[in-house]
């Protein structure tokens, strides 16, 4: 009895140590996976310097404005960019570029928020849906439709319009607009995935439908929705700007691309185009980093592209 307990004991440590193994192997190919991607696309490596630059932009905008970006000086209003004002002064002699490196920590702030919020709730929602079926599948799906049915800005117009335009608000509205994006792909996911061979090795060993969901369903279905995330924070921060450029989103005199944009249109047909330039620039190219980042993450998930 005690030789068959070793036996049994080395059989059982060396599959542990052959899974490991394995582990470690396929972590280290998706490693690799992720560095080719990367360094053969130019783009992909221009993307994600561009996200770190707008991170960094974002955390310490404030510090490297050179002029504070609400304080006022009617003497110097409306100058064109110079030396020492590179993206000149608006009408009420604020610096532009002061207030360009500052928007990104709001915008940033409001798109993160969002994301997260309609990511968990949308990833949630879908993967229960997806992995249980029957009612609840049905009334979510409805619920999704409804959402979907509506043009997705307008309906974050009303809500904010309804709730009041606060930062908490915007943030709700942006992250329900958002929630249909996500359920859909995890309903998908989770539905492909319930009778998976590793699914039924996992419900056989005894665990609950619950914790199966938490522990193999969701993780497997996070790279597509990971995806999706990147290229809703451009979104996200489209929305924002839009709600702040019809007056419902963050209030003047916060420094926001929206908001800077919507005053600088005024002055385009006077010759100042410089109070819109810059913040629409600012914010195209902001939309466009996180969509090249999309697509890079895209290709790593592909499984096309493992070997």
């Amino acid at each position: 009895m005690p030789d068959t307990i070793k036996i049994m004991h080395r059989k059982l440590k060396g599959r542990s140590t052959t899974e490991w193994l394995d582990r470690e192997r396929r972590l280290l190919q998706a490693g690799r996976r992720t560095i080719y991607i990367f360094t053969a696309n130019p783009i992909s490596i221009g993307s994600l310097a561009g996200c770190m630059v707008i991170a960094i932009i974002a955390i310490f905008g404030p510090a490297l404005a050179p002029y504070d970006p609400v304080a006022t000086n009617a003497a110097i209003a409306l100058r064109p960019p110079s030396i020492e004002h590179l993206f000149g002064t608006d009408q009420r002699g604020r610096d532009v570029f002061s207030r360009v490196l500052v928007a990104p920590r709001i915008d940033l702030l409001i798109s993160v928020s969002a994301v997260t919020l309609s990511f968990f709730v949308g990833a949630t929602i879908g993967s229960a849906a997806g992995f249980y079926g029957g009612w609840f599948d049905r009334a979510s799906g409805r619920l999704i439709d409804t959402i979907m049915a509506f043009p997705l800005f307008v309906l974050a117009m009303g809500i904010v319009a309804a709730l009041g335009n606060t930062i908490e608000n915007i943030i709700y509205a942006t992250a329900i607009i958002n929630v249909p994006f996500y359920a859909r792909v995890a309903r998908a996911e989770a539905n492909i995935r319930r009778n998976a061979g590793f699914v039924q090795a996992a419900r056989l060993s005894g665990n609950s439908d619950a914790r199966i969901l938490a522990t193999q369903v969701f993780p497997n279905s996070l790279p597509p929705m990971m995806v999706q995330a990147s290229l809703n924070m451009g979104w996200a921060i489209l929305n924002a700007a839009g709600l702040s450029f019809i007056g419902l989103g963050v209030r003047p005199p916060t420094p926001e691309w929206g908001i800077m944009v919507a005053e600088g249109a005024n002055f385009i047909v006077s010759g100042e185009w410089w109070l819109a330039i810059f913040p629409g620039l600012a914010l195209m190219l902001t939309v466009f980093t996180f969509n090249l980042m999309g697509d890079a993450l895209r290709d790593i998930a592909d499984p096309r592209t493992r070997s």
